[in-house]
């Protein structure tokens, strides 16, 4: 099976990740567009640099691609960059020619425009630091009441509007798409939701075309993740295989909370989660084929980043018989100590444990986690060490750092240092290394875009 896939940009989670998931099955061949190519926090994607890589491919079965990437150049080019609707046009239909030379299946996913509720500009435009929450309570009271009070400056304001008109024509080329058969599968993304907000509103027309047309598109909470969900589908429709997969809570009386980047509950999003890979949703885990273990939090989610802090998993932890994956929602933005701890007592079956995962959302950590999980479940050809190799960047990553770690850095570090970083996360590799039976050299870290908030483990055997 060979799978093209372009990734949104080229942070960890989204490139590297894919590669070292698809490594698990040695029957999966996956190209990705050289790093260099793609864009990051400061940087465009190499947007024909891509578009060639593709043409160029042979022998290609499926592709899945972050349609932003050619539209834009990437996640957050998307909401920065001042290109025409017709250049952007121009970029995508060259992709749907090269696609369509291609015969292969398809499997595509663009993002609904976010509107973040923070003065933050780091991944916005310049005026984001100024008015981002004036915006956003603006999308908010129009969306709601028809009507808002604008105390924006004009040129700023009509600036943003342009911008957010533009993308959201262009998501509806997409679904001309469809209606032409030429996606296997369409997927748009809700990044950072409310409520109510211009973009949950421009979320409900494009529902009405696809509910309309009957179209096989979707529209999902999340972002990141939604490539690896994609190609959990592409993997899926090659073996002709389905799998039930039963959600088991560590909280089971408060499944009705909503995680926080989310507008929907966790018993909504763990079931779209499902559904989005392929999987069928099993309500009874004696029906289920799989386990899926999520570790919820109570009356809300917590947030590490922000220092929200919440009571961790206080129970005595069973581990499913059944194969079955683990997912670490109890916070956003890493894992809960008292819950990996509670892990770490049990000795793993590798028969049927397919995998860790806690970073960031609710819906990134169960997309990844899934993916994880159905190539190794399906996969014909299993590489175990490829498979330790993802658990051990996912705990040292989620648990490690983005538990521990990185609040012991900012606590004494005005700026990212590597050689910190190797020091504090030493004694966490041991711990990692006696618990998937894994001896991995001491990795290589770095900072890919240059702040705190992500780290890319290297890891060798």
């Amino acid at each position: 099976m060979n799978i093209a896939f372009v990734p949104i940009d080229n942070r960890p989670v989204c490139y590297s990740l894919a590669k070292q998931i698809a490594d698990i099955d040695e029957e999966i061949n996956i190209f990705l567009p050289d790093k260099n190519l793609l864009g990051d926090l400061t940087k465009t994607a190499d947007i024909n640099g891509i578009l060639n890589w593709l043409e160029n491919l042979s022998q290609i079965d499926k592709v899945v691609v972050a349609l932003d990437t050619i539209a834009y150049g990437g996640l957050v080019p998307s909401r920065r960059c001042n290109d025409s609707f017709e250049t952007i046009k121009n970029r995508i239909n060259r992709l749907k020619e090269i696609l369509q030379k291609k015969h292969a299946q398809v499997y595509a996913f663009s993002s609904i425009m976010r509107i973040s509720n923070n003065n933050i500009n780091e991944e916005e435009k310049e005026y984001w630091s100024l008015y981002g929450k004036k915006i956003f309570k603006y999308s908010y009271d129009y969306h709601k009441n028809g009507k808002a009070d604008i105390d924006i400056p004009s040129e700023i304001l009509d600036d943003y509007l342009k911008t957010r008109n533009r993308n959201f024509e262009i998501n509806k080329l997409y679904i001309k798409w469809s209606q032409e058969h030429f996606l296997n599968t369409l997927v748009y993304s809700k990044d950072d939701c409310a409520e109510f907000g211009l973009n949950v509103a421009e979320a409900k027309v494009l529902e009405i075309h696809i509910i309309a047309n009957k179209l096989n598109a979707l529209i999902k909470t999340g972002a990141d993740e939604i490539p690896l969900s994609l190609l959990s589908r592409a993997v899926f429709d090659s073996y002709g295989k389905k799998i039930k997969i039963a959600p088991v809570y560590t909280e089971p009386e408060y499944t009705d909370k909503i995680s926080r980047y989310e507008d929907v509950s966790v018993f909504e999003s763990v079931r779209s989660q499902i559904e989005l890979t392929g999987a069928e949703f099993c309500e009874h885990e004696e029906d289920a084929d799989i386990i899926l273990l999520v570790n919820n939090f109570k009356q809300e989610q917590g947030e590490l980043v922000m220092g929200v802090d919440v009571e961790g998993f206080k129970g005595e932890l069973k581990l499913p018989e059944k194969p079955y994956l683990v997912a670490d929602i109890r916070n956003a933005n890493g894992a809960d100590n008292d819950f990996v701890n509670q892990l770490l007592k049990n000795r793993l079956n590798f028969n049927n444990f397919l995998g860790f995962a806690g970073w960031n959302t609710t819906g990134n950590t169960l997309g990844s986690a899934l993916c994880c999980a159905i190539v190794k479940y399906l996969a014909k050809d299993i590489n175990l060490n490829a498979f330790k190799k993802v658990q051990a960047v996912r705990f040292l990553d989620d648990w490690a750092y983005q538990a521990n770690v990185r609040k012991k850095l900012k606590s004494y570090l005005q700026e990212i240092s590597v050689s910190q970083l190797q020091k504090e996360m030493e004694p966490y590799e041991e711990t990692v290394k006696k618990y998937l039976e894994y001896d991995f050299a001491r990795p290589e870290y770095s900072y890919p875009w240059n702040r705190f908030f992500e780290i890319e483990p290297e890891i060798s055997c």
